[in-house]
């Protein structure tokens, strides 16, 4: 072993065990607005593994999509629906992070089964006529441009149930402000019913 495959051996295990480390980190938080930020720090550590494969266009688009929009995306949904709620205990709550546990172990093993059995070999000797870029492009506009365009449109359904969802349950200015001994006028909004509408 070289110099250079040591450093990037060393390198994959530290991106490796940041990205364990952050995934843990995200479902074992108690804070959301923590999670969301360590899942940044996922994807962050999954483009640094893209690029010891030599994958440089795949590492860009994963941190211009999957950081700079996804995740901004779900830090936006997360403050706009962040509402203070009393804590109610969830009856049977161990059945539930029973079987949650489960299926994940199940998850796990079965992925474990297939990186195992999977043939990894590459034949790098004939080189391929197009560029991966190219390949990915057709791919994205011609087979995958259904999937491709329906996670936009959910995206998009997402932020706006979110926007929706943050709408505020009191009128703003509901509150009278005592102003010279007399209350001051309350500012309504005209888009918002203060009545439920049968």
């Amino acid at each position: 072993m070289n110099l250079a495959e040591g450093v990037q051996f060393v390198s994959y295990i530290i991106l490796a065990v940041m990205m364990l480390g952050a995934a843990l980190g995200v479902v074992l938080s108690d804070k959301i607005v923590y999670s969301a930020f360590l899942l940044g720090g996922v994807f962050i550590s999954i483009a640094g593994i893209y690029l010891l494969q030599n994958a440089d266009f795949v590492a860009a688009a994963q941190i211009l999509i999957y950081v700079g929009a996804i995740n901004v995306l779900i830090l936006f949904a997360i403050m706009l629906v962040n509402k203070k709620e009393e804590y109610v205990a969830v009856p049977r709550r161990w059945l539930r992070k029973g079987a949650a546990a489960f299926v994940s172990v199940g998850l796990f093993v079965l992925l474990g089964i297939m990186l195992l059995k999977t043939d990894w070999k590459v034949d790098v000797s004939a080189p391929s006529p197009i560029s991966p870029i190219q390949t990915m492009g057709e791919h994205f506009f011609s087979d995958y441009l259904l999937p491709f365009e329906l996670a936009s449109v959910l995206l998009l359904m997402a932020l706006i149930g979110a926007v929706v969802l943050a709408r505020r349950e009191t009128v703003v200015g509901e509150e009278t402000a005592i102003v010279g001994g007399s209350p001051a006028p309350v500012l309504e909004l005209p888009e918002r019913p203060r009545e439920p509408v049968a």
